[in-house]
């Protein structure tokens, strides 16, 4: 059986969020056995895919070294990458049934567009702790699946260096649970995205996600009603690596748009 290591929302080969993508199953194996790939795997997520009766639509699973999650954006990005570029899969549009419900994977371009639902997020008061924590007070704080802090600058974005542990201890009024944080802040003057990002995820088991489609979900809602226009850009800036959005709402659902590149196929021997 193969699997695949995909950068996902990467402008080339070693940026992004790199996931490990499985060769479809039959039939789920058990979760304990994917949970140990994952594990095996050290990355942020790994992509399981199961056949259905039709060549366009896959069950997808995912799971962080920590635990299975309800929904990945850059591991079903990897997914549709495989499934399209190294399976060849031709029939169009992929649906992927998950536990987000369905999601929908196109070609757009030289990358691809997303299909997902959208997850508004609600102004909430800061969590105690959470200036601590980050080391900076932010200046607006709002709750999706994640909190998201807002920033003063793009500046502080970058230059954050938190206590992941304490951030480990907040939730808010975050519908996800404890330990999941976004921030953001407006890019500078002349760059070429409008919002740079980063996400701090111990609540899951990573202490900063490189990429997150996940995240993008609130945070396009969110800047969408802050600049007056459905489509924002977005860098998320892991430091070393980064990771390139476009999200556009549509209604209730947001497309999220980005490339992938493979850059390892490897053979799985159990």
């Amino acid at each position: 059986m193969r699997q695949w290591t995909v950068d996902a929302f990467a402008s080339g080969p070693f940026k992004g969020n790199p996931a490990c993508v499985v060769e479809p199953f039959d039939r789920w194996p058990d979760d304990g056995w994917m949970q140990s790939l994952a594990v095996e795997n050290n990355q942020a997520e790994t992509a399981f895919l199961l056949k259905t009766d039709r060549p366009d639509r896959y069950g997808l699973r995912w799971f962080t070294p920590g635990m299975e999650v309800p929904l990945c954006g850059h591991a079903t990005l990897g997914a549709a990458h495989v499934l399209i570029e190294e399976l060849k899969l031709t029939a169009g549009p992929v649906t992927f049934d998950t536990k987000s419900g369905p999601l929908i994977v196109s070609k757009s371009g030289d990358g691809y567009e997303m299909d997902f639902p959208a997850d508004p997020p609600k102004q909430t008061d800061v969590p105690e702790g959470l200036a601590g924590a980050l080391g900076v007070a932010p200046v607006e704080v709002w709750a999706g699946a994640y909190l998201v802090a807002v920033l003063d600058s793009e500046k502080t974005v970058r230059a954050l260096t938190p206590d992941i542990a304490g951030l480990h201890r907040i939730a808010g009024e975050a519908t996800g649970g404890r330990g999941n944080i976004v921030v953001a802040a407006f890019a500078d003057a002349g760059s070429k995205v409008d919002v740079v990002d980063r996400f701090f995820a111990p609540g899951s088991g990573i202490a900063e996600d490189p990429a997150t489609g996940s995240a993008h979900c609130i945070l396009g809602p969110l800047y969408a009603n802050k600049l007056g226009r459905d489509r924002v850009t977005f860098h998320q800036a892991y430091p070393g690596r980064g990771g390139d959005f476009e999200t556009e709402l549509r209604g209730d659902r947001i497309l999220l748009r980005g490339k992938g590149v493979t850059t390892v196929e490897s053979v799985l021997r159990v």
